[in-house]
């Protein structure tokens, strides 16, 4: 049975990735911390400004100052724990194993057959699986290690390549741009209202990805700008494409 460093756990004869548990403490311990450190300096703010004779903010000073002494370095204390546990759900988790993948991010869990994978790779902060007609199966943020990642996938079989076998395809879109499938035009354009207002991780980002899989168009982001290519004529559209 495989153990990856990462989790320090096997399941059913495969590879659990993840975060380790120290890391993930850390990140804990230290915004807890800053929390509280933060709920400290608001108390210690507001007493020096309520014993000012003029001072903007004096009432609102005031009314901190009136607080329980541990009250605002527990409510930041608090504040921190709930980011941390925000942090922890939105780790990508990966199950390895010779027939199957699971990726598990944002309490969403999506498993895809070994034989739809046709290869794995990197693409810059993404995880990115490809299926036989060059569609995405899925593209998910990853902060897990490079090396640790291609490691797993390869020693269970998976094709890991560097780089994106299509790089050069994606072409950079612009209102109006020939050679796309009908109506990608005006799901790229909504796309990029939201990627620019809301930021890639945005639902409605992911959605109008999805969407644009399902016409037959492959998109990445490059600081908000959108790239594009669409399958070859052979392959059908992606199913349930799968990006966080």
């Amino acid at each position: 049975m495989d153990r990856e460093v990462a989790s320090g756990r096997g399941t059913r004869g495969g590879t659990v990735l993840r975060d380790p548990v120290w890391s993930t403490v850390c990140v804990y311990v230290v915004l807890v911390l800053l929390g509280a450190g933060l709920g400290l300096l608001v108390d210690l703010l507001a007493g020096w400004l309520v014993s000012l004779p003029v001072a903007p903010l004096r009432e609102p000073a005031g009314l901190v100052e009136s607080l329980p002494g541990p009250v605002l370095p527990a409510v930041g204390a608090v504040a921190g724990l709930a980011l941390g546990l925000v942090a922890q759900y939105e780790q990508l988790v990966i199950r390895l194993s010779g027939d199957r993948v699971v990726l598990t991010r944002k309490g969403r869990e999506r498993e895809f057959s070994r034989d739809a994978v046709a290869a794995v790779f990197r693409d810059g902060k993404h995880l990115v699986l490809l299926g036989h007609d060059e569609g995405e199966l899925a593209r998910q943020e990853c902060d897990l290690s490079a090396g640790r990642v291609s490691g797993a996938f390869t020693r269970h079989g998976y094709v890991w390549v560097d780089v994106d076998p299509h790089k050069d395809a994606f072409r950079r879109w612009v209102p109006g741009t020939p050679g796309l499938p009908e109506g990608a035009n005006a799901v790229l354009r909504a796309r990029q209202e939201s990627l620019e207002k809301k930021g890639p991780g945005d639902d409605d980002v992911q959605e109008l990805r999805e969407e644009l899989a399902r016409l037959g168009v492959v998109v990445r982001d490059d600081r908000r700008r959108q790239y594009w290519r669409v399958l070859r004529p052979s392959g059908g559209p992606v199913v349930d494409p799968v990006v966080e």
